[in-house]
């Protein structure tokens, strides 16, 4: 049976850490290597490090972020933020991150998901998908940021990008986003029966259970920021209550 991850996630805007509720009201958690670094030796699964501002400045991620943690840690890490094009997602690969993550770009140009899986392999590609819900019930997904919707349905985007070769899903509920309330279950047992990839669930978690539920109904892996970045939650008192609840985890 393959072991559920905990990722923990570096938001960098400035070159800082940053955390706040549903993508506003940012304040600073810290220095981002010095916080990778940490979460390694907390025994972390994986990181992922995302530049939450560079697809709505249209500008490029910075590679010195990129080098500082490749230079820091040795557990796998993913870089996220502003990639829009192959060379720049074969360059933070070549700056030492082992997977980079696509958003905004995937959805402008599905085509580079297939470009960058072809190149990279698709292990190093994860697609992150935003999603809202909306008023007829439906979730749509969500780009630059949160900040414009797409008219795409979240359920049909994972299929599509899933075809053109990702090896990962990151799933963001925005309306549970920093909230502390639990992640968006239902959206992610809706994905999980419609893809074969693995999905990494993000936004809401507030507490253990949070991770167990999420876990329970399907992801493959937890994502969360807050709780880890302000010690609500340590990650080895984590692994020992989802092994406590026979949730198969690396230790």
């Amino acid at each position: 049976m393959l072991t559920k991850r905990i990722i923990p996630c570096l938001d960098v805007k400035n070159g800082r850490v940053v955390k706040g509720v549903r993508f506003k009201n940012l304040r600073d958690a810290g220095n981002p290597a010095q916080l990778a670094e940490f979460y390694m030796n907390e025994n972390a699964d994986e990181l992922v490090f995302l530049d939450i501002s560079a697809s709505w400045e249209k500008r490029r991620t910075m590679l010195k972020w990129v080098q500082d943690v490749a230079d820091r840690i040795f557990i796998p890490f993913t870089v996220g933020g502003g990639i829009s094009s192959l060379e720049q997602a074969r360059e933070i690969i070549s700056f030492g991150a082992d997977k980079i993550s696509l958003n905004t770009a995937a959805v402008n140009d599905p085509g580079l998901v297939k470009k960058c899986a072809d190149l990279l392999g698709s292990q190093a590609v994860v697609v992150a998908i935003d999603v809202k819900l909306t008023i007829q019930g439906n979730w749509e997904v969500y780009v630059e940021g949160g900040k414009t919707p797409t008219g795409k349905d979240a359920i049909q985007w994972a299929k599509e990008v899933e075809r053109l070769g990702c090896g990962e899903i990151l799933l963001t509920s925005m309306d549970k986003d920093g909230t502390k309330s639990g992640y968006d279950n239902e959206i992610i047992r809706k994905i999980m029966s419609s893809i074969k990839v693995p999905l990494i669930a993000s936004g809401g978690a507030g507490e253990m259970e949070h991770i167990l539920d999420t876990f329970n109904a399907g992801s493959d892996a937890a994502l969360a920021a807050s709780i880890f970045h302000f010690g609500d939650i340590r990650i080895k008192e984590l692994k020992t209550y989802l092994q406590k609840h026979n949730i198969p985890v690396r230790r």
